[in-house]
């Protein structure tokens, strides 16, 4: 290749047809494909590359600290787990396509963060855009944005991941303008995207770290609107024994 071309490439940005040349031009010397279809090949696999890198950077962007998946979560330590059901929501992704929430409560140790984890990275493999952070870091960053009134854009940024994946909420007790931010960024993402949450509380005690009864019940009843609710309160600790992931 010389390199006025590889500049050329190079603007248009098609890196795989660069780092491909080689393997290209030898196919095209084997004189298996026509021009049309010679074409057609090399047009796909500029796009499947640059697919691919999309999909890496998403999951990089993601922030997820440990990435599991479905495939490895021990359903069979897990009896009480409606494996059936689960395995639906996540094959027909309908929590993604009806912007249906998702809401894992059950005690330390269950699984909840590894099985949300793999609902955040099917939805990525997809080519949606998610974000993983906990609550306590998630609520740090909307009171730190009080400070220089940045407010909005970081609730828009928050509110504009197809999939965001709020882990442990209701660890820490927080304030009231944290709460108030809170449920702003949870009703701007209602009915308009898929919202993934563990807790190790169930709803009723969700009022002892919010602090505000009224705010509670509204957020619960916005949450769990047409929600796929998975209760995994008796579900046994899979730190008992080395898990899958």
């Amino acid at each position: 290749m010389d390199e006025k071309l590889k500049e050329q490439l190079k603007f248009l940005r098609l890196t795989g047809l660069i780092e491909n040349w080689d393997k290209y031009t030898k196919k095209a010397q084997q004189g298996n494909y026509s021009n049309v279809r010679f074409m057609k090949y090399i047009i796909e696999e500029e796009y499947n590359i640059k697919k691919e890198n999309s999909r890496r950077l998403k999951l990089k962007r993601a922030r997820i600290p440990e990435k599991l998946l479905i495939e490895t979560f021990p359903f069979e330590r897990q009896p009480k787990l409606n494996k059936k059901k689960i395995l639906n929501i996540y094959d027909s992704m309908d929590y993604i396509y009806k912007k249906r929430n998702i809401i894992m409560v059950g005690n330390t140790g269950v699984g909840k963060t590894g099985l949300a984890t793999s609902f955040l990275i099917n939805a990525i493999n997809q080519g949606y855009k998610g974000r993983f952070i906990n609550f306590n870091d998630l609520v740090n960053v909307l009171y730190k944005s009080v400070a220089d009134h940045s407010e909005e854009a970081v609730l828009k940024t928050f509110e504009a991941y197809d999939c965001l994946l709020i882990d442990e909420l209701g660890y820490i007790e927080i304030e009231a303008i944290q709460v108030g931010l809170f449920f702003s960024l949870l009703q701007k993402r209602h009915k308009t995207k898929s919202t993934i949450i563990t807790t190790n509380l169930g709803f009723a005690e969700w009022n002892t770290f919010l602090k505000n009864t009224q705010l509670t019940a509204a957020l619960v009843d916005r949450l769990t609107e047409d929600s796929h609710v998975l209760n995994m309160k008796n579900c046994v600790s899979l730190r008992q024994k080395p898990a899958q992931f």
